[in-house]
């Protein structure tokens, strides 16, 4: 059994992030998952809540939250807020993760141990999210990355110039229909810090820490291809790759959640052996 908990942390620039925290109902758990969702990604997607109690059923406490400017307002489950979608930007929430940790660390949550080690588990650009802020932090234990991007910089030249001259790129939510538009200000990011703080195979290579890379063969979102790239780019005596056959980018999961599927439990069952080990 375990309880959850649902918070407002107001981040440095005055930003909110809504975190659920999912934790054991007997006693303070000596380790911390914090699971970071991806691009039109959010929490309460399908299968958040079911990894929150997965893991806490398992012996961890579990961090689910929503970037400030991922588009998710007072309204959980569906995209409101497409002005701080468009302003978004990878610097963002890597900032924002790196706050999220900070405050575990100075005992924001009480029921969630300060000096608990933690693993950080990003799904899609979340991986990359992960990756990146973790290369920086000594006191990550272990990463998992499900369906992660490899390269932040997805663009064509002609999308850029397009970008530039309206002031703004449209995506469509493909489960939704909505189009919701990205502001130059990505842009910018990516070409200014595409070398620096945004460079995945530099945070790969400089990672030093256990790191385990999951994905679906017949991932059309984000080709298996890209998890060969940051396998490529690891160390090989810290890194497990785990291909899955036969499910694509959310591994047979939907939104809303109508289940977890084979796929989807091998995954978990994947990840939580990594994690026992790891941290």
């Amino acid at each position: 059994m375990y309880m959850v908990k649902n918070y407002s942390l107001i981040a440095s620039d005055g930003e909110k992030l809504r975190v659920t925290t999912f934790c054991s109902l007997q006693e303070k758990s000596n380790k911390t998952l914090v699971f970071v969702h991806g691009f039109k990604g959010f929490k309460d997607w399908g299968f958040g809540p079911y990894i929150g109690g997965y893991f806490a059923d398992k012996g961890y406490s579990v961090i689910l939250f929503n970037f400030s400017h991922n588009g998710i307002g007072e309204n959980l489950t569906e995209f409101t807020e497409f002005d701080k979608f468009a302003k978004n930007t990878f610097s963002r929430e890597i900032r924002e993760l790196n706050e999220v940790l900070d405050v575990v660390r100075n005992g924001f949550f009480e029921e969630i141990s300060s000096d608990s080690k933690i693993g950080i588990c990003g799904h899609s650009r979340g991986g990359a999210i992960s990756l990146l802020t973790s290369s920086q932090r000594d006191d990550v234990n272990a990463v998992a990355v499900w369906a992660s991007i490899a390269k932040l910089d997805r663009y064509s030249q002609r999308q850029k110039e397009e970008w530039r001259k309206n002031g703004s790129f449209d995506v469509m939510n493909l489960r939704t229909k909505q189009i919701m538009s990205l502001g130059v200000c990505l842009l910018d990011d990516i070409e200014l810090n595409s070398n620096d703080s945004l460079n995945i195979e530099k945070a790969v290579k400089n990672l030093n820490k256990p790191l385990l890379i999951a994905h679906g063969v017949q991932d059309l979102a984000v080709s298996i291809d890209e998890a060969e790239l940051i396998y490529g780019w690891s160390d090989k005596s810290k890194t497990e790759l785990y291909k899955i056959y036969g499910c694509g980018h959310t591994f047979d999961v939907a939104h809303p959640f109508a289940g977890t599927t084979k796929n989807f439990e091998d995954l978990l069952e994947t990840t939580d052996r990594f994690f026992s080990y790891k941290i």
